[in-house]
């Protein structure tokens, strides 16, 4: 036991200095097709910031997308939540730290914050634990509570790496050709009530899981 958590803190050591060179280089080489992103650009022309959810286990590719001193991330508490923050910070993201399981009201009332002074928002609505692919309510909230609209990310990779973890996280290859597929932007009312916000979780949960299936299917037809 202690040697395995010797090699695991060695581990992330290693990957504390070169994960960000190495992701980065990546995602650099990666044939991305970009799909509904003029959606973005329409809401960025007129100096209007959003909230944009992806699935944990395809985030390594929204996350170097949208990377920007203007966007604020949320990541967990935990030490691979270090990993990560270190991974965006060196995108240029603003880091906020915490999870439904550790911290997530206060990090859910500073990403508010944020939202209402012009940042941008970067979530996974499955992390950091899971269930995967089951929306949480912070994406939704934080949209409603800011009001700002919430936009959805499906992310497909021709050639990939599954890991055998609770999210089965996707590592693309190298070169590979990738679709990112954006949904419209939704706007969600600060006026609903409690029923009428879980109705609109499970709509967002639907409304992505389809833009995930479209964009592997998309990549996967990709010559």
């Amino acid at each position: 036991m202690q040697a395995r958590k010797t090699r695991q803190n060695l581990l992330r050591s290693v990957g504390f200095v070169f994960l960000p060179p190495v992701v980065t280089s990546l995602c650099k080489s990666l044939s991305i097709t970009k799909i509904n992103y003029e959606k973005i650009d329409e809401l960025k022309e007129h100096n209007k910031n959003y909230i944009i959810a992806f699935w944990h286990g395809t985030m390594l590719l929204p996350w170097y997308l949208h990377g920007s001193p203007n966007c604020v991330a949320l990541t967990s508490k935990s030490k691979d939540g270090d990993l990560l923050a270190k991974t965006l910070k060196h995108w240029n993201y603003k880091v906020v730290r915490g999870s439904s399981s550790s911290g997530g009201e206060v990090a859910l009332g500073i990403m508010v914050d944020y939202a209402k002074n012009d940042y941008s928002i970067a979530i996974t609505p499955d992390g950091p634990r899971g269930p995967a692919h089951k929306f949480k309510a912070g994406a939704v909230v934080a949209a409603k509570k800011s009001n700002i609209p919430l936009v959805l990310a499906g992310v497909g990779y021709r050639k990939k790496r599954v890991l055998n973890n609770w999210d089965k996280f996707e590592v693309p290859s190298y070169f590979s050709n990738s679709k990112i597929i954006y949904s419209d932007p939704i706007k969600i009312s600060p006026d609903l009530n409690y029923d009428e916000t879980g109705s609109m979780i499970n709509e967002c949960e639907m409304k992505l899981n389809e833009l995930q299936k479209t964009a592997l299917e998309l990549a996967l037809d990709e010559k």
